[in-house]
């Protein structure tokens, strides 16, 4: 392409690549984030290689000018070979995918300084139920207009009224404030043998700066953590960044609390609760190469590191790596790509890696370290099934006698426990007892959940919210409602019947919404202020609590239901985390798993321990039947707020179906979640053997089609969710 012609990816979903004309006196290259005129907007792109990202190219006479250059550097070519591999391999717009890479549109302005507000203090003399409401949410949390008014669920308008009357102030901040370097020998650890071989594999790689997967696999409390530190500590002694993927948000701050006593500082974090100051501080860092290690979520994983030298993703077989809306990715998977395209290491952790993940290591492409034990005194929990039939808990109660007995030890010696059922809320199930009537969400072919905490019935899948009603509302019926089945808050209900002297923390996604939320949870669990805990799948993961004695798995089949083709391998994989809790100190852990099936496989293999036996027979399973690893699978989404025009693209999308021995298309049907915010839901299943191109496949077979602008056509490659 001539020197005065650019290609720009440009970052408007609906649009491919554009050519725009290189104004005399400006300076681009591919890499370059420049601001294009689209009409009479603005938006933001990044030059590209016109022969990587081709279009119709128009004559020099019908370009339009580049506005200017951004002041940031040049995105990585490492980069944009992954933009350019995840939009192929997802079936994504290549402009969906960069969106990720340059998500704070604010860290192009070279302004060293953004202005914030925080509250004050002082009450306004008028409190309004807004302003009332305003103040009490954003407490000591600062950050632009928008962000408070997002916080507090108000207008814009309700915060700049109280920045007027005094009681919210603008603050000053300074984005290009440097951050720490951490000191890779502030805090070595003494190692066991096994963890110190391991380490010096993972230092070597590191070291060698070649492409190298590694699943890192340890029980939980084997040290896996202190093990890839010393690969972090490699990457800081070479000078090289490093980025550590975590599942959940929640997770960021015990990590950052182990980090800072190993290396002597936090590290840069990067997720979803940041504000926009702390974003454009922390992009600004990381495009320059300032920013030696990044902590963060998996949109981490797209940020334009100057100089990755290891890339480690925790708690590697989390489901919750996998992206659900917009861009379909894994960043599981797609940081392995990341690893290949920065020529680095790449060490996936997990005390129960997935069966893809070990299906990579049997064919040799990633290499396999173990770390059998515990660390130190502590050893595994004894794991205990309990038949829900033969030891039925109490009329009206969920927790068995045997479980009763055993926490009322633990309270005895002043041991916590923990109890784990993976459902949010009072209730899955609201109805009135009189009619028969059931609370479904109107946007969602879904339940209302009963909060009974904050006196709401929410849909967990669209957020829609009402107050929980005093008489049925088909009825009339006074106090006829009824709660079926127990969720976390009706646990610790019963919790608080049982042992109305202990204390008990509920602990989900609706309580620990935040780092800081996490952090004072943790501070509360080491200080042995908490005796119960009761919580969903949230404290599965990566917590350390020494005198956490006893677990009670409350409803071992839940995940069993559903039909899903991993969920065998996911309710071992969340029980077997869950039991990790138990026990990581020096005494010794209890694990009592509730089930109506005590006999199931997955339910012997948690007993027993043998989880070589568990795993082969999944995946024997899994090979009969063609499924990933061994098969491949695609889902075809189609939805619409019209059910009729939904429902026909479906069918024309199924009619024109590609036929063959190495490819299955099974549907349209009604999607299980029928109706999903609104918006009516078919899906097709596409299952084609390993061999087979799927996505050259779909591309061929949507791209001859054409549907009304009114109907979403969504493409999950290698799906996780199938509702």
């Amino acid at each position: 392409m001539p020197g005065n012609r650019a290609r720009v990816l440009v970052l408007h979903p609906a649009l491919g690549p554009l050519d725009y004309r290189v104004p005399q006196g400006m300076h681009v290259e591919p890499g370059s984030i420049v601001v294009v005129p689209i009409g009479p907007r603005q938006y933001a792109g990044v030059v590209w290689e016109p022969e990587r990202m081709p279009t119709e190219e128009i004559g020099d006479n019908r370009l339009r000018n580049l506005i200017a250059v951004a002041d940031a550097p040049p995105l990585p070519a490492s980069v944009r070979r992954l933009v350019e591999w995840t939009a192929d391999y997802y079936l994504a717009s290549p402009s969906a995918v960069l969106a990720m890479a340059v998500r704070s549109t604010a860290a192009f302005e070279s302004a060293p300084t953004i202005v914030e507000y925080r509250a004050t203090g002082v009450a306004p003399e008028r409190l309004t139920p807004q302003r009332e409401q305003a103040l009490e949410r954003i407490g000591e949390r600062q950050g632009l207009v928008r962000e408070l008014a997002t916080i507090a669920d108000v207008s814009e308008a309700v915060i700049r009224g109280l920045v007027k009357t005094g009681a919210i102030e603008s603050v000053v901040v300074d984005t290009d404030t440097s951050y720490p370097l951490p000191d890779p020998g502030f805090a070595p650890p003494a190692l066991s043998a096994e963890q110190a071989a391991a380490a010096r594999t993972l230092r070597e790689a590191v070291e060698s700066q070649s492409f190298d997967p590694f699943l890192l696999d340890g029980v939980t409390g084997s040290g896996k953590t202190e093990v890839y530190f010393e690969a972090v500590a490699a990457a800081l002694a070479a000078g090289k960044q490093t980025l550590v993927l975590l599942p959940e948000i929640a997770l960021t701050e015990p990590f950052l609390t182990r980090f800072s006593q190993r290396f002597g500082c936090e590290p840069v974090a990067w997720h979803s609760g940041l504000r926009t100051s702390q974003r454009r501080r922390a992009w600004r860092a990381i495009s320059r190469g300032e920013a030696m290690v990044t902590v963060g979520a998996r949109s981490a994983l797209f940020l334009p590191y100057r100089d990755l030298g290891l890339i480690v993703v925790d708690e590697a077989h989390e489901t919750s790596f996998k992206q659900e809306d917009g861009v379909h990715y894994h960043a599981r998977d797609v940081a392995v790509m990341r690893g290949l395209f920065e020529q680095c290491p790449v060490i996936l952790a997990s005390a129960t890696p997935a069966i893809e993940t070990r299906h990579q290591v049997e064919l040799g492409r990633y290499a396999e370290l173990k770390l059998p034990g515990r660390y130190g005194a502590a050893e595994l929990p004894d794991i205990e099934a309990i038949d829900l039939i033969k030891e039925p808990p109490e009329r009206g109660r969920w927790l068995s006698p045997r479980l009763v007995l055993a926490i009322d030890a633990a309270l005895e010696r002043g041991e916590q426990s923990l109890l784990f059922l993976n459902r949010r809320g009072y209730a899955p199930l609201t109805l009135c007892r009189h009619c028969g009537h059931r609370f479904q969400c109107p946007n969602c072919t879904a339940w209302m959940v009963e909060h009974r905490l904050i006196r709401r019935l929410t849909c967990h899948h669209c957020g829609h919210t009402v107050p929980t009603p005093r008489a049925c509302p088909e009825c009339e019926e006074e106090d006829s409602l009824v709660a079926c089945g127990p969720g976390v808050e009706r646990i610790a209900d019963e919790a608080a019947a049982l042992w109305p002297d202990a204390r008990t923390a509920i602990v989900t996604s609706d309580t620990l919404w935040s780092p800081a939320k996490a952090a004072e949870f943790v501070q509360r669990m080491e200080h042995g202020d908490i005796d119960i805990v009761v919580g969903t799948q949230l404290v599965t993961k990566g917590y350390h609590f020494p005198n956490l004695t006893v677990v009670g798995v409350v409803d071992a089949d839940l995940g069993l239901d559903g039909g899903d083709l991993r969920a065998s391998e996911r309710t071992f994989q969340q029980i077997m985390q869950v039991a990790g809790r138990a026990g990581r100190g020096e005494k010794p852990g209890h694990v009592f798993i509730q089930t109506h099936a005590p006999e199931a496989q997955v339910m012997q293999a948690l007993v027993s321990g043998d989880s070589a036996a568990f795993y082969a027979a999944e995946t024997e399973a899994r090979r009969e039947a063609g499924a990933p690893p061994f098969g491949r699978y695609a889902a075809i989404i189609v939805s619409s707020e019209d059910k009729t025009a939904a429902e026909e693209t479906a069918r024309m999308i199924g009619r024109a179906a590609p036929k063959g021995d190495d490819v299955h298309v099974y549907g349209p049907a009604p999607a299980p979640l029928a109706m999903l915010r609104g918006r009516h839901r078919f899906r097709l299943l596409v299952h084609a053997s390993r061999t087979f191109d799927v996505q050259q496949a779909i591309r061929e077979w949507l791209g001859a089609l054409e549907w009304s602008a009114k109907v979403r056509v969504a493409v999950d490659v290698d799906p996780y969710s199938f509702v």
